[in-house]
C-alpha cells in the first residue's frame, strides 16, 4: 500500500516538474519586434487608398541623452493600399522588425479620411488580439501623418507626448477625451452619435506644436462636424463628465468679472413625453470655489455671493443650450437622449426609434442649475484701497 502511495507521489510530483518546465510556444524576442506607439490613418488624394503611418520606439535613442544624441527616440514609416490589415502586414517589406502593437498610446484620425467613413478600419482593432480598446482615439485638423512628426520638447516620442496631453484635460472639462472602447461603444449604439478629442498644429517651422482644439462629432462613422471649447463643456454637463473647470461670469454691478473654479458637480437627466413630443429634463448640481475676482467690489455679503451663484447658474445653462443647438444642426444625437428615452419610455421609444433623428430635431430640452460657492480662498477683500 505505501509502495503504491509512494508510486503515485512520484508520478504526480513529475508531472508537476514537467508542466512547470514549459515554455511560451509563441514567445518573440524584444529584439525582433517593433514596437508600434501611435497609429496614423490619412486618405491619398491621387489613388484615394489608405497612407497609414506607424509610429515605433527606438530602445537605442531612449537609453542615450538626448543632449549626446541627434537622431530621434522614433521612426515613422508609411505605407498605402486598400485595406488596414493588409497594409499593417505589408510593413515587413519595410522594417526588418515585425510591428508589435499591445503598447499603442493613440490612434490619430485625419480629418479628410474621418469624412469618408472609418467603420472598416476599426474593425481590425476589435478583432486583432494584440491591440487594445483603451487607447486615445484623436481625430486631427489636417492629416494624421503631420502629426505623428511634431517632436514634443518634454517627451522624446510623439505618440506618448499625445497621450499624456490628453490625460490633463480634467482641469479643463473643455474636450470630450473618448477612448477607442467609448468611441465604439457609441458607434454601435442605433442613436448616440459618438464623439473624440480634436487636435491642431499651431506655429510655424521648428516652433510648431500640437493643441487640443475641441471634440470631433460623427454621424454613423462619419466626421459631420466639431464643437468648440465652450459647446464641449455644455455637452460634459449633460453626460455628467465636468471634473473642473474654470467660469467667468460677471461681478455683481457689472464692472468686472470673477473667475469660479469648479470643485464638483452632479447631473441627472431625465425624460417626459409632453403633447407628443420629447422634453428632456437636464438638472445639474455645481459646486464651486471664487479663485479670482477682477472687480473692486467686496463680494463677502449674502447678497453678493447669491448674485454670483445665479450668474454661475445662467452661464452653465447657457453652454448646455448652446450644445443643443449645435447638436441639432448637426442632427447628432451626442448626449445619447435616445437611450434615456428608451430606457423611461419603452413603449413610446419603440414607435420612434426608428426615426429618431426626426424626433432629436424637435425634442425640447429644460436645463436647471443649481450653483453654490462654497468658498472664496484665503483672501476675503480684493487687493484694493477701501471705498470712502
Amino acid at each position: 500500500m505505501k509502495s503504491r502511495k509512494y508510486s503515485l507521489f512520484v508520478l504526480l510530483l513529475c508531472i508537476i516538474l514537467v508542466l512547470s518546465m514549459t515554455g511560451c510556444w509563441n514567445q518573440r524576442e524584444l529584439n525582433t519586434l517593433a514596437i508600434v506607439m501611435g497609429l496614423g490613418i490619412d486618405k491619398t488624394q491621387e489613388s484615394n487608398q489608405l497612407l497609414v503611418t506607424a509610429q515605433v520606439a527606438n530602445p537605442k535613442e531612449l537609453q542615450s541623452s538626448p543632449a549626446r544624441s541627434n537622431a530621434q527616440a522614433f521612426w515613422n514609416i508609411q505605407n498605402t493600399g486598400n485595406t488596414l490589415f493588409s497594409i499593417l502586414r505589408d510593413f515587413t517589406h519595410i522594417s526588418n522588425r515585425k510591428l508589435y502593437f499591445p503598447h499603442i498610446q493613440v490612434l490619430i484620425l485625419g480629418r479628410d479620411y474621418a469624412k469618408e467613413g472609418i467603420q472598416e478600419e476599426l474593425d481590425f482593432f476589435i478583432r486583432d488580439h494584440e491591440t487594445r480598446l483603451n487607447i486615445w482615439l484623436v481625430v486631427s485638423e489636417g492629416n494624421a501623418r503631420d502629426v505623428l512628426d511634431i517632436e514634443p520638447v518634454i517627451d522624446r516620442i510623439p505618440a506618448i507626448n499625445i497621450s499624456k496631453l490628453l490625460d490633463e484635460q480634467d482641469p479643463n472639462s473643455q474636450t470630450s477625451t473618448n477612448q477607442l472602447n467609448d468611441f465604439l461603444t457609441a458607434l454601435i449604439d442605433r442613436t448616440t452619435a459618438p464623439t473624440a478629442p480634436l487636435v491642431e498644429i499651431v506655429g510655424k517651422g521648428d516652433k510648431k506644436s500640437l493643441q487640443v482644439k475641441g471634440t470631433a462629432v460623427f454621424k454613423d462613422d462619419k466626421l459631420v462636424g466639431e464643437l468648440n471649447k465652450y459647446e464641449t463643456r455644455g455637452l460634459l454637463w449633460v453626460k455628467d463628465e465636468v471634473k473642473s473647470g474654470i467660469i467667468d461670469v460677471e461681478c455683481p454691478e457689472g464692472d468686472g468679472k470673477v473667475s469660479i473654479e469648479l470643485i464638483d458637480s452632479k447631473t441627472k437627466v431625465s425624460a417626459e413625453i409632453r403633447d407628443n413630443r420629447v422634453v428632456m429634463r437636464v438638472y445639474i448640481r455645481e459646486k464651486g470655489a471664487l479663485a479670482a475676482q477682477y472687480c473692486a467690489e467686496s463680494l463677502r455679503t449674502k447678497e453678493k455671493v447669491e448674485a454670483l451663484e445665479r450668474n454661475t447658474a445662467a452661464a452653465i445653462q447657457d453652454e448646455v443650450l448652446t450644445a443643443f443647438r449645435k447638436a441639432q444642426e448637426l442632427n447628432a444625437d451626442i448626449f445619447g437622449f435616445g437611450e434615456v428615452v428608451r430606457k423611461e419610455h419603452l413603449k413610446e421609444w419603440k414607435d420612434m426609434k426608428e426615426r429618431w433623428d426626426e424626433v432629436f430635431s424637435e425634442i425640447i430640452v429644460e436645463v436647471t442649475v443649481d450653483a453654490s460657492i462654497e468658498r472664496s480662498g484665503r483672501a476675503h477683500y480684493p487687493p484694493v484701497p477701501d471705498k470712502e
